[in-house]
């Protein structure tokens, strides 16, 4: 008896877990879309040319994909941990390579040498994660 309570208590911690990483990922994914409709309309009205298009493309095609992620996660189709540690290196990628080419528009510097290229590799590196968490994955039957 005192096994199925403690096994219940675990489950009901790592569903707690779960849906605190998903309310985390989805707000990222909010804050990430926004930045990029932003950016995209900073390119396309003031600032032609000037490359934040490409940020504000990254920026909002990786919301779609996180906000997607969490959905394939919470129906079972994703290995978990390998899932969220990809969906962490979206949100991290894309900021590194937006954040660079916007801060280069704007304040005429760098995050640092390199961020942007290390930003989309970490992307690349991400996608990879995410068909490995669905070769992994468990999907449920019916």
């Amino acid at each position: 008896m005192r096994g199925h309570a403690l096994r219940g208590l675990f489950g009901t911690r790592i569903r707690k877990l779960a849906t605190m990483i998903a309310t985390i990922f989805i707000t990222l994914a909010g804050l990430m879309g926004a930045g990029g409709v932003v950016l995209l309309a900073a390119s396309a009205h003031a600032l032609s040319g000037a490359g934040l298009d490409s940020a504000g493309q990254i920026l909002l095609f990786h919301a779609a994909a996180l906000l997607a992620g969490v959905a394939l996660m919470g129906q079972g189709v994703l290995m978990r941990p390998l899932a969220v540690a990809a969906l962490a290196a979206f949100v991290i990628g894309a900021a590194l390579f937006a954040g660079d080419i916007t801060l280069r528009v704007f304040a005429g510097q760098r995050l640092f040498p390199l961020a942007a290229p290390t930003g989309g590799t970490i992307l690349i590196l991400a996608w990879i994660a995410i068909a490995a968490a669905g070769l992994f994955g468990t999907p449920r039957a019916g």
